[in-house]
């Protein structure tokens, strides 16, 4: 019988230069999409799908991400005394109180294998998620992608990665799978190339930010040398773990916005204001109406 997911990591170090200067002092993972944070959409999406323990692998000058998942005791009395209690009821419930978060400091911005390296404490040698909060996916199944991932999961018993297709002349911007059809969206790994110029890409999946991963991952981490920029790449230890054991990708159900890149991000707000449900339709009037 397959381990339930239960710990999900984020990998949350990175400095954010393409949002500068919005990031000098602000995390990108608490940049807002209309009235909630990346990284608050990223837990609930873990929390949807059965997560127990959010392991955040943090870096300097990220403070306001513990706070945001802390009590907050002077604004809860504030809000409380002044009777705004839909408001109050929004930060007491950010996550539920049976969902636990741990903290691990990455000291050197070494990757983002070296990153879900450092949460091997935390983790041990369960199978576990991995989120990368840049990557907002909107899914009509109202389940979430993670969901989507380890139902799979529970079903194979095998490391998935979550990939869409993209566009040919995009490959290089993504780690890019060749896979053998399973079932539909559903195939296993044969190769995983990072970031491979068009000419070269073995297909049009390119990896997003979803990962579930066997604990026997950490060993290949340990082993894998650094990559492209000098850093140690989850998608190289990935690539030697499906040598040992079957490792499978996902292409999920939902739109994935890249909240890394400037557009990403506003279109994810244009979208996610529109689908608001006390700003929506005013929203949807004010972009039918205006002017060029």
């Amino acid at each position: 019988m397959a381990k339930r997911i239960r710990k999900a990591v984020f990998p949350v170090a990175g400095l954010g230069t393409r949002f500068l200067p919005a990031t000098k002092a602000n995390p990108k993972e608490m940049l807002p999409v209309v009235d909630k944070p990346l990284i608050q959409y990223a837990a609930e999406e873990a929390v949807k799908a059965g997560i127990e323990t959010l392991i955040f692998v943090n870096g300097r000058n990220k403070r306001s991400i513990p706070d945001h998942f802390d009590k907050a005791y002077e604004l809860e009395t504030e809000l409380e005394e002044s009777g705004k209690l839909d408001r109050l009821e929004a930060v007491r419930n950010i996550i539920p109180s049976h969902v636990a978060c741990i903290y691990i400091r990455q000291s050197e911005a070494l990757g983002l294998g070296h990153a879900v390296l450092c949460a091997e404490p935390a983790v041990g040698d369960e199978p576990f998620a991995v989120i990368l909060a840049d990557d907002l996916i909107d899914d009509d199944t109202g389940d979430g992608c993670l969901a989507q991932m380890v139902q799979r999961y529970d079903e194979q018993v095998a490391s998935i990665i979550g990939v869409q297709q993209v566009p040919a002349e995009h490959t290089d911007r993504y780690g890019v799978v060749d896979v053998t059809a399973m079932e539909p969206r559903l195939g296993q790994l044969r190769g995983i190339v990072e970031k491979p110029a068009p000419s070269e890409a073995p297909s049009n999946l390119g990896v997003v930010g979803r990962y579930i991963l066997n604990g026997s991952i950490f060993n290949k981490l340990r082993q894998t040398r650094p990559g492209a920029g000098g850093e140690i790449q989850l998608t190289d230890a990935i690539d030697a773990l499906m040598r040992d054991e079957p490792v499978l990708a996902y292409e999920f159900e939902g739109t994935r916005y890249d909240c890394g890149d400037k557009l990403g991000y506003l279109q994810a707000t244009v979208e996610y204001g529109l689908k608001h449900p006390d700003l929506g339709p005013a929203f949807r009037d004010y972009l039918q109406n205006r002017h060029d």
